[in-house]
């Protein structure tokens, strides 16, 4: 059996150098689209932050919960500050820190309005026993 040589052709070199040139434009186009991905304010966030906050507010989380309150309100502000400066992704850890936190509050304000109705049921209940009681002496 004969053995023949095979001619192989490979790529000239100035096709492989545009190849790779080619290829390091696209890794930096990427870049420059991930960077303009990063770069987007989190308005989204911010607005349902500012709603849980504000529904926070309105449950009686400034009274009944005003640790988780304070805890939220100083991350939201902080958050409003980020997003002025720009440093978007801190702001948006901010926004989602403050709206549970809100929502904390709002959760702890409803349980400590539930627990007082609660006693207050109690508190009727025992004087109507008394009531009864008297009356039936």
């Amino acid at each position: 059996m004969e053995l023949t040589n095979m001619k192989s052709r490979t790529m000239p070199t100035s096709f492989t150098r545009m190849h790779g040139l080619k290829l390091a434009a696209l890794a930096l186009g990427s870049t420059f689209v991930l960077a303009g991905c990063a770069g987007k304010p989190p308005t989204e966030q911010y607005a349902v932050t500012q709603s849980a906050v504000n529904a926070a507010v309105s449950s009686g989380g400034t009274e009944f919960a005003a640790v988780e309150m304070k805890a939220a309100q100083d991350k939201f502000k902080k958050a409003e500050i980020a997003m002025h400066d720009k440093k978007y992704e801190e702001a948006k850890v901010l926004a989602e820190q403050a709206e549970w936190d809100a929502r904390v509050a709002e959760r702890k304000a409803q349980a400590a309005k539930a627990q007082k109705a609660v006693q207050d049921s109690r508190q009727g209940v025992q004087e109507l026993r008394e009531e009864g009681l008297r009356s039936a002496e």
